[in-house]
């Protein structure tokens, strides 16, 4: 060949074409695929109860496993943007897009706002039936004939209204207000945050890892509030005619006035002395030998706290499961047209900095975010009722029997002398009347709120 052919051929070849691999790379075997091994074929000598278990917290795959995905976390971490708007370039008109950090204390914040908004709205919308219900709950001496049916919770209403008016029916509910908001806060906050640690991506959404991050963060926020819950429910339980002068001789003064009602019923749960029994827990008896008796005046605000712990665990895991599962029922194939609300091209939509693609779905419209919040609060009720029941009854044994202790077994026995197992459940129906509503406004406010505030 020329030199000058040689030069024109040099000329004629673009970049692109130097660019593709030669006839020899072509013939060249490409490398062998690399085998991840898969999930079922790990699983092979496990047995079938292990397998079940480890269903709960891991989801099956044919393609990948957990292992794998946690060595291929810091790299995708790596392509995550920080916290701040982005959007693509003009030639393309797509919404922008709001990525948000989960775990900053920036969200930590409007996240606890938002919860602690939303309980409080909610608790306010139920707080005349939440009276009632503790009074049959404890059964009060002056309401045990109004328990059991609807037409004797009218009458209990119409009872509370004539003796102190509207005030009657939300006694105790500055205390409540007090409390639930702390307590949504935590609740909520704790949720996202131990959520984002047991349910970092789409793999790890089990029944198993949702449902103990509803029942942790249930723990979490009962055990800094609780003292509040029992102050508020002996207000909720003091009527005018309660005999008791001879344990509490404040009562009259209590009864008088409607100021300082809260000072003073902290007053007299902190005063109350209970004789020593031998029936006493024993973590009360070990306390006595071990604490001044100042200090052991604390744990006349901790009474119940055993069966709240119990019954948190199906109550805020049941709820947040079940409104969790509502979710993905709601935005399934078949229902989604009429569920969940259509993108607009408009709108700036929010993600938060996650691998899971819950975060990243559109929300779901009013009336069905509504029933999914009153489906989920129907079944916590269900799940939890007996362990709530028997920690009323504890709470207010300090008002009742001259101030003694009673444990988790003798308060369950005394019930079901009383009532036989039905017992368990006195004041349900009106436990669903009040949390269908309540969850229902609980989870819309949250969501709205979240909305509202950017996150």
């Amino acid at each position: 060949m020329s030199e000058n052919e040689i030069l024109r051929n040099q000329a004629s070849s673009s970049p692109m074409q130097s660019s593709f691999p030669t006839s020899q790379e072509q013939l060249s075997p490409a490398p062998p695929p690399l085998q991840v091994p898969t999930a079922q074929g790990s699983n092979v000598a496990t047995s079938r109860l292990s397998r079940g278990f480890k269903s709960l917290f891991y989801t099956q795959s044919n393609n990948t496993n957990i292992a794998s995905l946690k060595d291929e976390d810091d790299d995708v971490n790596e392509t995550i943007p920080l916290p701040g708007h982005y959007s693509n370039d003009q030639s393309t008109p797509i919404k922008s897009i709001k990525v948000i950090d989960k775990q900053s204390l920036h969200y930590v914040i409007l996240s606890g706002i938002a919860g602690g908004v939303a309980g409080s709205a909610a608790k306010t919308l139920v707080a005349p039936l939440d009276r009632i219900k503790i009074l049959f709950q404890t059964s009060n001496p002056e309401f045990l004939k109004y328990r059991g049916t609807f037409h004797g919770l009218v009458l209990a209403g119409k009872r509370i209204w004539s003796s102190d008016g509207i005030w009657g029916l939300y006694q105790g509910h500055s205390i409540t207000l007090l409390r639930i908001f702390p307590y949504a806060a935590i609740k909520f906050v704790a949720y996202e945050q131990i959520r984002t640690i047991l349910i970092p991506n789409d793999v790890y959404e089990t029944a198993g890892r949702r449902f103990l991050a509803g029942s942790l963060s249930g723990l979490a926020s009962v055990f800094f509030t609780y003292p509040l819950d029992l102050i508020r429910v002996r207000l909720a339980f003091e009527t005018r005619n309660l005999h008791h002068l001879k344990a509490h001789p404040q009562h009259q003064q209590f009864i008088q006035s409607h100021r300082g009602r809260v000072f003073q019923t902290v007053r007299i749960i902190y005063n109350e002395n209970p004789p020593i029994r031998s029936n006493d827990p024993q973590w009360l008896t070990i306390m006595r030998r071990i604490l001044p008796f100042n200090i052991q005046r604390i744990s006349n605000f901790y009474r119940g706290f055993a069966p709240t712990i119990m019954g948190m665990i199906p109550y805020a895991g049941v709820s947040f499961y079940t409104h969790d599962l509502l979710h993905d029922i709601l935005r399934s194939k078949p229902l989604r047209e009429y569920t969940v609300h259509p993108a607009t091209k408009s709108s700036t939509s929010t993600s938060v900095k996650t691998k899971s693609s819950r975060e990243s779905r559109p929300p779901l419209k009013a009336y069905a975010q509504l029933v999914a919040g009153g489906i989920s609060g129907l079944c916590s009720q269900t799940a939890a009722y007996p362990f709530e029941l028997i920690r009323r009854r504890m709470q207010v044994g300090g008002a009742v029997g001259g101030g003694q202790f009673l444990s988790f077994k003798n308060t369950a026995g005394l019930i079901y002398r009383e009532n036989g197992f039905k017992g368990f459940f006195v004041g349900l129906s009106i436990g669903y009347m009040k949390v269908v509503p309540m969850f229902a406004c609980s989870f819309f406010v949250y969501e709205r709120m979240k909305k509202l505030l950017g996150i």
